[in-house]
């Protein structure tokens, strides 16, 4: 009992140090850990002075448009993509979780992406990097790998000045510089000993995120590559409402205590992009009506990356922009209201209350419905209402907004994710 409560006490100091609002402090359990929003309560990294509704719609679209262009030209390269570049594309993390690391334990916080494959962390001396940084002098089980590592050949742009194996990669406006690291991790009260991550010791310019970063992709430096003996490459989320103040989302790890009564849809193997989520969307539903989509808008090909993608990392599902004009001239003729204007990015805003068509994603084998609370954003002032979906260059994503409160399950062994109701917020 005395351990457990010096242990708890332990914890709120730490949380504390982070930032992290002692409401928030409850302790990640089994092999589950408490899901955030990068702007939550319970988040310090909420911006400092409360933006406008506008103002943050308009931050979070630009920041997802960078997203999404990265991904679209990163699929869409000819030639083969270095395993852990995915990490390249986190322009805007939107959900983080709890992860101790190192001997004695120091709690990091750190955002999912199920598009990027590698770990990293900001480390003490960071040129650039965040306050919150790991001390890797204080764990007594940290090792700075090789270059004769294995691992050393996983990451982009590997240098040997020393004997450390020492990696480069750009991301969005910025540059990163990190030694290749390893050391024992704990996900809620999972330990995983020898794991491997990068430890951050410079960047540049305002893209990289204070947090480190978890990938749950299926590159071979992936959180499922390296536990796979505990976790089985299985793995689902509920990713509560951005807007919510009692957030109960959740990383469920392993195949234990996943949901028996779940439909799922076949998982698609691009061998040029290994590490991303592509499922077959064949159709998309407004109100009672499938909208007339051109079929090649849809359509997987693996040669130019063109397709569908399940991605954490992203707020607003962007649609090709066929499939975008069908879907959005579909949702104007239901809604009826004339006078119809844009904010930014997005081009189907109204000014008057409205009442929203369910719009539904049919993929092989599973029908996923997005009621208006996944599927329009409000002003609480303004009294604007738009339709949270946009066009993309190359790339259908399917995007956090439109995953919330569903349960996703990434059941990668039978190659397949499914989707459910479940209320987290």
């Amino acid at each position: 009992m005395k351990t457990s409560f010096v242990a708890l006490v332990l914890f709120l100091v730490s949380s504390l140090a982070q930032g992290l609002n002692p409401k928030c402090a409850t302790q990640d359990h089994g092999s589950n850990l408490q899901v955030f929003h990068v702007y939550s309560p319970c988040s310090p990294f909420k911006p400092s002075k409360q933006l406008s509704w506008e103002e943050d719609v308009l931050q979070t679209l630009a920041k997802d448009q960078a997203r999404v262009q990265y991904l679209s030209s990163l699929v869409a390269k000819k030639s083969v993509v270095p395993i852990a570049s995915g990490r390249q594309i986190v322009q805007s993390p939107t959900y983080i979780v709890r992860v101790n690391i190192g001997t004695p334990p120091q709690t990091m916080l750190m955002a999912m992406d199920t598009s990027s494959d590698a770990a990293w962390v900001p480390c003490t001396g960071c040129i650039g990097c965040s306050s919150t940084a790991f001390d890797s002098a204080k764990s007594t089980t940290f090792n700075t790998l090789g270059c004769q590592a294995a691992q050393c050949k996983q990451v982009p742009n590997p240098t040997c000045g020393g004997s450390a194996c020492t990696f480069n990669m750009t991301y969005g406006g910025s540059t990163i510089a990190g030694n290749l690291s390893m050391d024992n991790i704990t996900l809620a009260t999972d330990p995983i000993p020898n794991y491997t991550f990068g430890c951050l010791q410079k960047t540049t310019g305002n893209s990289v995120p204070p947090q480190g970063l978890l990938g749950l992709g299926r590159g071979p430096l992936s959180l499922l590559s390296q536990s796979q003996n505990l976790y089985q490459s299985t793995f689902s989320y509920c990713l509560p409402s951005f807007k919510s103040l009692n957030f109960s989302g959740s990383l469920r790890l392993g195949p234990t205590g996943q949901p028996l009564r779940i439909k799922y849809t076949p998982l698609l193997k691009n061998p040029r992009k290994p590490s991303l989520y592509y499922v077959n969307l064949v159709a998309i539903r407004v109100g009672r009506k499938i909208v007339d989509i051109p079929p090649n808008a849809l359509a997987f090909n693996p040669s130019t990356g063109a397709g569908t993608i399940i991605d954490s990392g992203t707020v607003f599902t962007r649609l090709v922009q066929p499939a975008y004009v069908a879907v959005r001239d579909e949702f104007r003729r239901r809604v009826r209201v004339a006078n119809v204007t844009s904010l930014g990015g997005f081009d189907t805003c109204y000014s008057v209350p409205i009442v929203a068509p369910t719009i539904t994603l049919m993929f092989s084998g599973l029908n996923v419905s997005l009621p208006q609370d996944n599927l329009l954003i409000h002003s609480t002032a303004g009294g604007i209402t738009c339709l949270a979906m946009a066009s993309a260059p190359a790339l259908n994503v399917i995007a956090n907004m439109q995953q919330q409160n569903h349960r996703v399950l990434f059941d990668v062994p039978n190659s397949r994710v499914g989707f459910a109701r479940e209320q987290c917020s």
